[in-house]
Parts: C-alpha cells; structure tokens; sequence
C-alpha cells in the first residue's frame, strides 16, 4: 500500500456565500483551492509558506492567516523555519506586520503544542487539548471496535450529529462498513494530527487537518492515527434510509507498519 497524496477540497465559498455570491464561491472552491492548490509544480508546503508571506505583506492577520499558518505546520514547515521566513519577509514588509505575524506563529508552534511525536511514545491528553479546538472527549464507548485507546466527544447531537473521534499514537478503527438502503454513507473532517483512512482494494491516504474524507454508503473502510501522532477527526453521519454499521475484523499489524 503505497501513501498518496489526499486532494485538496474546499467548500468553504459555497457554504458562506454560496446564495449570495456564487461566482466567488466557484472562484474560492473550485479554482483556487480546486485548481491551483492541487496544482503539482509546486510541492504544497511551499505554497503554504507562498501563502503566508503573501497574506503577511498584505497586512491580514485574521483568521485566514492564522488557518495558512497552521496549513504550514501540518505540511511541515518547522518552528525554525517559520521564525527565519517571518523574519526575512519582516525586512522587506515592515515591522509592525513581522510583529503581529510572530504572535500568532509562536501560539500555532509553541513548545507544548509542536505536534511532532517520538514513534512509539504520546504526549498526555492533556497537552493534545491545547492543540485542537474540538474536545477530545472521554473513553470511547464503541473502544471493542478499536485497536488501542480512542475518545469521543459530542459536538451537536441535534439536527446533524457530529462527534469528535480522537485517537492516541498508533490507535485505528476496524475495518467497518456504513451500510444504508439510499443515501447514507459518512464525512470525515481531519481536525487536529495527523493519520489516515483507507477503503477496502485501495492505497492508505493520509489525514492532516482540513482533509476531508467523503465515504460511500456500503463502503468498507477504516480510519486511524499515524503511528507517531495523535489525530482527531469530526465524524458526520449522512442522513440515509435503514442505515446501520456493521463492524468488522481489525486492521493487521503488517497492514498497518507499512505506514509511515
């Protein structure tokens, strides 16, 4: 099973502004992020830091840049070389924007909340929490159908029910299937870590936070943490007709170790 990258989706123009402006939503989704962020000739974390210095010269320190500054880290771009691009980029647009740039840099890469883990090892719970907005939740109830220590946590249980699913270094789901007459099936939103979801007769992809996973009713699946991180995601159930999970056997440790 060979690791390939996730394409990148965004729905976020149609979602806010989809009635209101729908050729912007189509620009936001569809080319910007459709287009030009899955465009290969350049390799993604150096459009993230393209992105950050642009944003940063634009003087934008909302929360669009807070988002591209945490895109960076998840596609590896470390606290040393985060420090070193905000400070050249300072020579060049300003101080007053270097100093707003740092700030919120040094809360995203801050030394209790690097995101990086000793294969092997984890860091508590507790020091998890500060790196996602979600909770992690307490003990998972559904844990018989995982292989190591899961958490769930409710995020809205009216209207469409999201749950939060985080799991300790190493942990993953059985293999499952989401089983539904019509409709159906299940969206996956990688909110914190990093770790991957594969469909049964195809390659593992990996999941770092904004991937979104759309799965198939009646698709066998399973969804896990990296071996050296923990990884959190929102799980959204699609509204469907005699829908029902059936759980399955769990994923082979040889399966498994071939992920890096």
């Amino acid at each position: 099973m060979n690791e390939k990258r996730e394409k990148i989706v965004q729905t976020a123009g149609r979602e806010n502004l989809g009635e209101f402006a729908p050729l912007f939503a189509h620009l936001n989704d569809d080319v910007l992020f459709g287009e030009v962020w899955n465009d290969e000739s350049v390799d993604v974390k150096t459009k993230c830091i393209i992105t950050v210095v642009s944003l940063m010269a634009s003087g934008i320190t909302d929360s669009s840049l807070e988002y591209h500054l945490k895109n960076a880290k998840a596609h590896g771009v470390t606290k040393e070389e985060i420090a070193g691009i905000i400070t050249h980029a300072t020579m060049y647009v300003g101080w007053p924007k270097g100093w707003a740039v740092f700030n919120l840099a040094k809360k995203i890469w801050a030394e209790d909340n690097e995101g990086t883990f000793v294969p092997g090892t984890k860091i508590p719970k507790e020091e998890y929490q500060k790196t996602i907005f979600f909770p992690v939740g307490e003990p998972n109830p559904y844990g018989e159908f995982f292989v190591g220590q899961s958490y769930l946590a409710p995020v809205s249980t009216e209207q469409v029910p999201v749950y939060n699913v985080t799991f300790e270094p190493g942990c993953r789901n059985n293999w499952h299937i989401h089983h539904a007459k019509s409709g159906g099936g299940q969206m996956l939103i990688c909110v914190g870590g990093r770790g991957y979801y594969q469909e049964w007769g195809k390659d593992a992809v990996e999941m770092t936070p904004g991937t979104v996973i759309i799965i198939p009713a009646n698709t066998k699946h399973w969804p896990g943490a990296a071996p050296d991180s923990w990884f959190s995601h929102l799980a959204i159930e699609v509204a469907g007709e005699e829908t029902s999970a059936e759980w399955l056997e769990p994923v082979s440790d040889d399966d498994y170790n071939k992920l890096k």
